[in-house]
């Protein structure tokens, strides 16, 4: 029987955010799954070298600053090389443009659409999307070396919160949504879209810089009486279990993982044809797609399974049992382990 793979996961990411968190989940799932040993190395952020920690996974922190910040780099690349990791995967832009080519294999995993400059140096890719992986060929990677696994939801079951929480009448229909509060989220087009949904309150989830503006657009739209502004919350499946349905109205989405973890705890979704829901969401089936930016077709949508529980839950059994089949943890896992295992046996790129 071959030892476990020795693989380096980096991440250079912020103190609270999805990508962050799937980070966290993944290298634990990877690491209890006993294929292969899993290293960290990461900001350190107190929180996540604490969850890291505590699953096992031997854990680095290092600043990850500019390209002035040459005594850290150093001291990073050199703790990595240390490590003699036989594959490294990082995750974003700084983290990936921070890890040279070296005797490992080099793995760039990409949840968006970013900037291609950053992983050109990398060995292989991994795009959480087809649409990801789209963008890579067209970039000019090659496609025989550029790979498609999605996130996994936090499978962790929940308490609904009580349905009078913060301040909400308890007999009204609850609509949930969270997310970075950015323009490309497309909130607005919620808020104005919540103007045609009769009676409904609003859980908000998340901060970000439009918080403020979306303040008062709510103010201005006379429904502020409506909206939960909840700031940043840890506990989105709890509030997904709480809720009537999950809005996703974004404009960009490099997969929507969001829309795993609403299928994961049941709670029906309607979401915007951005680039991730658009792809995974089987319209009809696993839930409702509108078009972007048009906020009466997203208040249609809403509507229509507002009025109709036997489609809610339709939608809710059928999404839970697609996530299973395609997205769930042992899923996935399975899938990087096997990925891992396979890149090691290639011939090394050249």
């Amino acid at each position: 029987m071959s030892s476990p793979l020795r693989i380096a996961q980096i991440l250079a990411g912020a103190e609270k955010g999805g990508a962050e968190n799937f980070f966290v989940r993944l290298v634990t799932a990877l690491h209890q799954s006993g294929k292969t040993e899993q290293l960290a190395f990461i900001r350190p952020h107190q929180h996540r070298l604490d969850s890291l920690r505590q699953a096992g996974v031997p854990t680095q922190g290092f600043r990850f600053g500019g390209p002035l910040n040459l005594i850290d780099h150093y001291r990073y690349v050199r703790a990595l090389k240390a490590a003699q990791p036989d594959i490294v995967m990082t995750w974003m832009n700084r983290a990936s443009s921070a890890t040279p080519k070296n005797d490992y294999l080099l793995v760039a995993r990409l949840g968006h659409y970013y900037n291609l400059k950053y992983y050109r140096h990398s060995d292989y890719w991994v795009g959480i999307a087809k649409g990801i992986c789209d963008h890579l060929v067209k970039g000019g990677m090659p496609a025989d070396r550029v790979f498609h696994i999605p996130n996994f939801a936090d499978e962790t079951p929940v308490t609904p919160l009580p349905r009078d929480s913060f301040n909400t009448p308890a007999d009204q229909p609850l609509l949930i949504a969270a997310g970075r509060l950015h323009i490309n989220k497309g909130f607005d087009t919620l808020l104005h879209g919540l103007r045609l949904i009769p009676d409904a309150t609003l859980w908000l989830a998340g901060d970000g810089p439009e918080e403020s503006n979306l303040k008062s657009l709510s103010r201005e739209l006379g429904i502020d009486a409506r909206v939960r502004f909840l700031g940043w919350r840890s506990d989105v499946t709890a509030l997904m279990a709480t809720g009537d349905l999950f809005v996703c109205p974004s404009r960009h989405e490099g997969l929507g993982s969001i829309v795993m973890e609403s299928w994961a705890h049941r709670c029906p979704i309607v979401a915007t044809n951005s680039q991730g829901p658009g792809e995974v969401i089987e319209h009809g089936v696993t839930g409702l797609v509108v078009p972007v930016d048009q906020d009466e077709s997203l208040a249609g949508a809403i509507n229509e399974l507002l009025r109709d529980s036997v489609l809610r839950e339709q939608f809710a059994a059928q999404a839970k049992a697609h996530y299973l089949k395609h997205y769930s943890q042992k899923v996935i896992v399975a899938q990087y382990n096997d990925l891992y295992r396979t890149l090691i046996d290639k011939p090394r790129p050249k």
